[in-house]
């Protein structure tokens, strides 16, 4: 059965100029609309077109990507469709903005690499767009099918920025809201996509361990740590998401270990008693309470005296 696609009234079938005819009169026209209406828009950008066979050889991926490539279950499965019954449903490219005689692919890349692997041509529909429809329709394509992880999404909102789209564009591009992209703004600013794609895209795990995960990346000496972690050969050998949870596990127990500081305590009393203090030292800092009769002015007078007390430290050679 083919898939439902999106994006009809993206821009008007004989409109090739650089203006989309996509109305973006705000980010709330795009918030509300459900995956129906998105796999609605996308069948009639396709709607009446010509379908064809092109070689995959001949097409280039997008000039964004939007997904973290892998042999993943998904995949294999529909590689195998694809070999029992054959292409269901088209993809979409345009003409290389570049290249002469080539295509580059506005939405289908794993339809594209499974005809590579296969030995066959691709079905698709050719439509001139411009950049900025090409990745509005293909994040909305994206947005429809609900198959991208919450890291996938972030990385391809990341990308869209560095390239330099506004946050609307962003927005419309992934049918997400203001607060929905600024979370996956911050994850993408904490965690290096280094980090990010030794991870992988982690299909089981959610936006809210993604926002604790760059919290604790974010702690001094965690990324240190978590490359250690990731340059381990047992954790590169788990999937994805097993990788994602040894990371966070070993960043956890590292930071339980860090803040369990036992502090140590002793107690001071003037031969007289009319001044006694309270000494703790730990992991975080050296702290004196003075207390009884001459407690206030005792304490003045050191902090009078700091200046001479630390040069006789440093003359004394104690810094222990």
């Amino acid at each position: 059965m083919a898939r439902k696609n999106l994006l009809a009234g993206l821009m008007d079938q004989n409109d090739t100029t650089d203006t989309p005819a996509y109305p973006m009169r705000g980010a709330s026209k795009t918030m509300i609309r459900s995956i129906d209406e998105l796999a609605k828009q996308a069948e009639k950008l396709m709607e009446g077109e010509t379908i064809v066979d092109i070689d995959p050889d001949t097409i280039d991926g997008s000039f964004v990507t939007d997904r973290m490539e892998d042999d993943s279950e998904q995949f294999q499965d529909l590689l195998r469709a694809m070999q029992e019954r054959g292409q269901d449903s088209p993809i979409l490219v345009r003409p290389h903005p570049q290249t002469d005689g080539r295509y580059q692919i506005v939405f289908g890349h794993r339809r594209v690499r499974a005809a590579r692997q296969l030995g066959r041509p691709v079905r698709a529909v050719i439509k001139a767009l411009d950049d900025r429809t090409h990745v509005i329709a293909q994040g909305q394509e994206n947005s429809a099918r609900a198959n991208l992880t919450f890291i996938e999404r972030a990385a391809f909102a990341r990308r869209l920025e560095d390239l330099g789209y506004d946050r609307e564009t962003i927005m419309s591009a992934l049918s997400a809201n203001a607060a929905s992209v600024s979370k996956m703004m911050s994850v993408t600013e904490r965690i290096p996509a280094g980090i990010i794609e030794r991870i992988g895209s982690a299909a089981s795990i959610g936006r809210e361990r993604w926002v604790e995960l760059s919290l604790l990346i974010g702690r001094p000496n965690n990324l240190t740590k978590a490359n250690d972690i990731l340059d381990a050969e047992d954790t590169m050998s788990l999937d994805s998401s097993a990788r994602f949870n040894a990371l966070m596990a070993g960043l956890k127990t590292t930071a339980k270990r860090v803040t369990k500081s036992v502090a140590t305590g002793t107690t001071w009393a003037s031969a007289d008693s009319s001044i006694s203090a309270q000494i703790k030292s730990d992991s975080s800092g050296f702290s004196l309470s003075l207390k009884a009769g001459n407690g206030a002015k005792f304490g003045r007078f050191l902090a009078d005296n700091l200046d001479a007390l630390y040069d006789r430290f440093l003359k004394d050679g104690d810094r222990g």
